[in-house]
């Protein structure tokens, strides 16, 4: 008897297995969170245990998280959120005028006077007008209207929402999004999740990895065989590949999006991170209104914007917004019915954000620190992007495009035919069989190529440029004996 009863109830086994599970689920994947992430964690375990490892610790430079590799926070930022947490602190003398101001505005528009009640699920509404005048001010005057703006749990929530929007139809009618390869994870697991088809575009690495309109119609054209393209994804600055698009580029990408009649979806959330000399950020949005009304009242367009990145790295309040253009109104009322679910972004997020959106003054007693602040990170962040790319490229079998912008470098490796094939003797990709090696022997975190998508026959890493530059140094002088070991190991 299979189904043995137990207490006169018959046992078949559990309701959910791997087999009976959402199959979408399975499909799923994220690199920067991957095996190589959970190997390291054991490595630190064995660590702290006493076991004799050839490193006294593990460096994690596989994920863009500032202030775990010792970015320090921004003194303003974190003194407002301290008064908007305990605000007895309101009447200690410590706390400058300026940071008591804003803490009083912010908890003005809460429920209770409290950041820990429910604010409105499109976010509270002072804080989407500061976005609404910040997205005005960084593009030069050109209105952005609040009930336009959708506060989120970070960018990541903006876009899946988005994505959640957008994705529907069955067999060849199933909805495809094109997105960038190399690419942010996010995007293939998102829709990997949703059932939905990825349209991969190659960006072009021997032009320092710059996006080109004949690669998007020879994927836009064999994609229409299979499935409905309705979607194009750009990340600028970009990630994992570090370039920062040009103008006429995005020139270039709204007018293939019109005349293709796909929604763009712009993830800016690096804006503030462009380092390269002649470099500069130009957001969709602004681009777009500067085209004329053709296109810019008729190109449905979302952009996302971050406090986990930039200067801030704040990623742990899980703060962000979306902007949405042109979106037909009826949509908009389901957008909101959907993200009412959810109930509300996390109110401390959404406050930091204020703070983004609305820095201190020149007028007012913060400025002088904030700026000096501010600037340390981001010409420190310059100068680490110049360092990583100058070593890199001194690496015989290592290739590095010039980090223009965000905080990741890609460098290509050329990898022995003996290791590639050692690697598929392990049932591992090569890269990973690379990254993994150089974490038993040298303690260090990084992501391979394949988890963001690579050309065929190319293989890669991502590493952030985050560590502190002496540390940084320590890291790229590693690598660099660690690729000569290994490259002679299997020549």
């Amino acid at each position: 008897m299979s189904q043995q009863a137990v207490n006169g109830v018959s046992h078949r086994g559990r309701v959910l297995t791997l087999d009976s599970m959402n199959p979408n689920v399975k499909r799923v994947e994220y690199a920067v969170r991957g095996p190589i992430v959970q190997r390291a964690v054991q490595l630190e375990k064995e660590l702290k245990e006493g076991v004799k490892k050839p490193f006294t610790e593990v460096i994690k430079a596989n994920i863009g998280d500032a202030h775990a590799m010792g970015q320090k926070p921004i003194t303003f930022f974190r003194q407002v959120l301290a008064l908007c947490s305990y605000p007895a602190l309101l009447e200690d003398s410590k706390f400058p005028e300026d940071a008591k101001q804003r803490a009083r505005r912010i908890l003005e528009a809460c429920g209770g006077h409290s950041i820990g009640a429910y604010s409105a699920s499109q976010g509270i509404e002072c804080i989407r007008q500061d976005v609404a005048h910040y997205i005005e001010k960084r593009d030069g005057g050109i209105p952005s209207n609040p009930d336009n703006i959708y506060l989120s749990t970070g960018a990541s929530d903006a876009i899946v929402t988005i994505l959640k929007l957008l994705v529907c139809g069955e067999g060849r009618d199933r909805t495809g999004v094109m997105i960038s390869i190399p690419q942010y994870p996010l995007y293939s697991a998102a829709l990997a999740d949703l059932g939905a088809v990825q349209i991969n575009y190659y960006l072009d690495e021997d032009n320092c990895w710059s996006l080109n309109i004949t690669e998007l119609r020879r994927a836009l054209s064999a994609a229409r065989e299979h499935c409905n393209p309705r979607v194009l994804c750009i990340i600028n600055p970009g990630n994992p590949t570090g370039q920062v698009q040009s103008r006429q580029c995005i020139e270039d990408v709204i007018r293939f999006a019109k005349e293709e009649h796909l929604f763009l979806m712009a993830d800016e959330v690096y804006q503030d991170n462009v380092y390269a000399e002649g470099c500069q950020f130009h957001s969709f949005k602004k681009v777009l209104f500067e085209m004329g009304p053709e296109y810019s009242n008729t190109v449905e367009m979302a952009s996302f914007h971050s406090t986990s990145k930039c200067y801030m790295g704040e990623c742990g309040f899980r703060g962000g917004y979306m902007e949405v253009i042109n979106l037909d109104p009826e949509v908009k009322a389901q957008l909101i019915k959907l993200v009412s679910v959810r109930l509300c972004p996390p109110v401390p997020g959404q406050a930091l954000l204020d703070l983004v959106v609305n820095p201190p003054q020149p007028d007012e007693p913060s400025y002088a620190t904030f700026m000096k602040e501010r600037t340390a990170v981001l010409s420190a962040l310059a100068e680490k992007a110049r360092l990583t790319e100058q070593i890199f490229n001194t690496v015989p079998g290592i290739t590095c495009n010039p980090v223009q912008g965000a905080m990741y470098t890609f460098p290509r490796v050329t990898l022995p035919q003996k290791a590639i094939d050692k690697a598929k003797e392990l049932g591992l990709v090569p890269d990973m069989f690379y990254c993994m090696r150089l974490l038993d022997e040298e303690g260090i975190c990084l992501v391979p190529g394949s988890g963001f998508g690579q050309r065929e026959g190319t293989y890669h890493f991502r590493m952030t440029i985050l560590p502190p530059t002496e540390k940084l140094k320590v890291v790229l002088q590693k690598i660099q004996e660690f690729q000569l070991r290994f490259t002679q190991e299997f020549s």
